[in-house]
């Protein structure tokens, strides 16, 4: 069952919400399971404030019974022509005693108003599946994952200059961003996302490398989709899409959601074992700044060798090689470590 839904499926989603069918009925029609129906109308539906044939929008409690006139001043209004303040569509924000009737029907299943009987004696704020709006607002969301970060390598290159050499100097980020914060142009919270951000090109390198390495088919076959967070590095996407010399899509870069690090869970298994071995006697973090290639490519061979209860006891480097093969590793410059050598402490470094 696909969870993603066509512009045809969404029209055919509509006119089974108008006719009153549950999540379940229409799951059945569409071949989709309900809680993917569920989550379509939860996630598209859109609030609608309309009223019925003959009276605007209202949403008092007391609006069928209310007798009020001249609620607003007489060279204010512009309305004049009807007997009370109900019948216009301003009446609640001039009203002291407004208070608001909310339809609970909105808050259950199916959550809008498209099948609901009264809907055409209804002046109260509506919930409502339309197929256009939900399809655009669907494509908004997927243009979302593919805009990444909204910074120039310019506007980076700009703070670079700033706060490299007063860093370098043993300010604190706060210190420099007080002192420097006309010329920043940036809130002192992305000025420390930015902190240790490297250019876009030292990431297009790397890709680079790893197609040069494994060739064109091969690369294609591992990395047909790149999920990554919205740092300054990958703020040049179709460079790491597209193939340098001939200019073709080798694969696709999406972005996840800000704030959402579950979407990217996996690594985090990883970056806790990277850890292990970059923490000196004291308990400090070590900086990537002194490392080597062969460090950092010993380190990754003892990791990749670890063994994972998530991959079925098996470690990532037997994982990847029962899917990609061994000649693959050796393109990589990866190698197995036996299990009793594996070392995953600050000695492996000789920290």
């Amino acid at each position: 069952m696909s969870n993603f839904f066509t512009y045809a499926e969404r029209i055919s989603l509509r006119k089974f919400l108008g006719e009153g069918l549950t999540f379940k009925e229409i799951a059945k029609t569409l071949g989709k399971d309900p809680s993917t129906i569920s989550r379509e109308v939860r996630k598209h539906m859109s609030e609608v404030a309309t009223g019925r044939p003959g009276y605007p929008y209202n949403s008092c409690k007391h609006r069928k019974n209310c007798r009020v006139k001249n609620l607003c001043p007489s060279n204010e209004c512009t309305h004049r022509s009807v007997n009370r303040c109900r019948l216009c569509a301003s009446c609640s924000s001039h009203c002291s005693e407004f208070l608001e009737e909310i339809c609970t029907s909105r808050l259950k299943a199916p959550y809008v108003c498209n099948g609901c009987g009264q809907i055409s004696k209804c002046t109260l704020l509506k919930n409502i599946y339309d197929a256009e709006h939900a399809q655009y607002k669907a494509h908004d969301v997927i243009t979302q994952a593919r805009s990444g970060l909204c910074t120039s390598e310019d506007e980076i290159a700009h703070l670079n200059a700033i706060v490299s050499p007063l860093v370098k100097h043993g300010q604190a980020l706060h210190q420099i961003y007080i002192s420097h914060q006309d010329e920043i142009m940036c809130s002192e919270k992305t000025l420390y996302n930015y902190l240790e951000a490297n250019t876009s090109q030292s990431v297009i390198d790397v890709f680079d490398d790893l197609q040069d390495k494994l060739g064109i088919e091969i690369f294609q076959r591992i990395f047909p989709v790149i999920l990554t967070d919205n740092g300054s590095e990958f703020s040049n996407p179709v460079a790491i899409e597209c193939d340098r010399e001939t200019g073709e899509i080798r694969t696709q870069v999406f972005y996840c959601d800000a704030g959402k690090p579950c979407q990217k869970g996996a690594i985090e298994v990883n970056h806790e074992l990277i850890r292990r071995v970059l923490t000196d006697i004291e308990g400090h973090n070590r900086s990537f700044n002194n490392l080597t290639q062969d460090d950092v490519t010993l380190m990754m061979n003892h990791i990749n060798s670890y063994k994972r209860k998530k991959l079925n006891d098996r470690s990532p480097y037997e994982t990847f090689s029962f899917y990609h093969g061994e000649e693959v590793l050796k393109k990589l410059g990866c190698s197995k470590v036996a299990a009793d050598d594996i070392l995953l402490k600050p000695e492996l470094l000789g920290i």
